[in-house]
């Protein structure tokens, strides 16, 4: 996770939900954003991966209310192997060709101690599923709202089953950074 100085805690933030400071539409800085992958082969190899497109918005009421949209190219997964990149692109998972986005909609930002219960869809696969994960969301002062979590995922929910040998596991962890500044 990031924690850079000058980063508001979760009840300032609250607040200027509340006041209205933050409403208005926001855009996701893919620059500054990251979407990661990390699964464990055999238990205990880690296969590391980045999403290297990924897009968003996001709109915030004067009530407070937060939406928005998060936008991944499956095509755009690189973990530094080609040929796993090709099969991950492929048919067997991602289906890229026939399925190039994997998209979340949040529908729902809830306060949950010192952090917020982020809840929507997940559509990965051409297979929609609810999701909610837990999430640290912070203001910068210098209008940039960040959002990071890990989020877990069982890729079977979404019809990716493929598993030869029983060597690939169907849980991954997804890390997110989702930098978003006012559009």
């Amino acid at each position: 996770m990031h924690a850079p100085p000058g980063q508001m805690t979760v009840p300032v933030v609250q607040a200027l939900l509340k006041d209205g400071t933050l409403a208005g539409k926001w855009a996701l800085d893919p620059r500054a954003s990251s979407i990661r992958l990390k699964s464990m082969i055999y238990g205990m190899i880690p296969v590391k991966g980045v999403f290297r497109e990924v897009s968003g918005n996001g709109t915030i009421s004067a009530d407070g209310q937060a939406s928005g949209t998060l936008t991944i190219a499956a095509a755009s997964i690189d973990t530094k192997n080609t040929r796993r990149d090709t099969h991950l692109r492929s048919a067997d998972f991602f289906d890229s060709g026939n399925h190039p986005d994997v998209t979340f909609t949040a529908d729902r930002f809830r306060p949950s101690g010192q952090d917020v219960t982020v809840s929507g869809v997940l559509t990965v696969h051409g297979r929609a599923r609810p999701l909610s994960f837990g999430a640290a969301a912070t203001f910068h002062g210098d209008g940039e709202i960040w959002l990071d979590a890990e989020v877990r995922i069982n890729r079977a929910d979404f019809g990716l089953t493929w598993n030869a040998l029983g060597m690939v596991p169907l849980n991954s962890t997804l890390t997110v950074h989702a930098v978003f500044t006012r559009s």
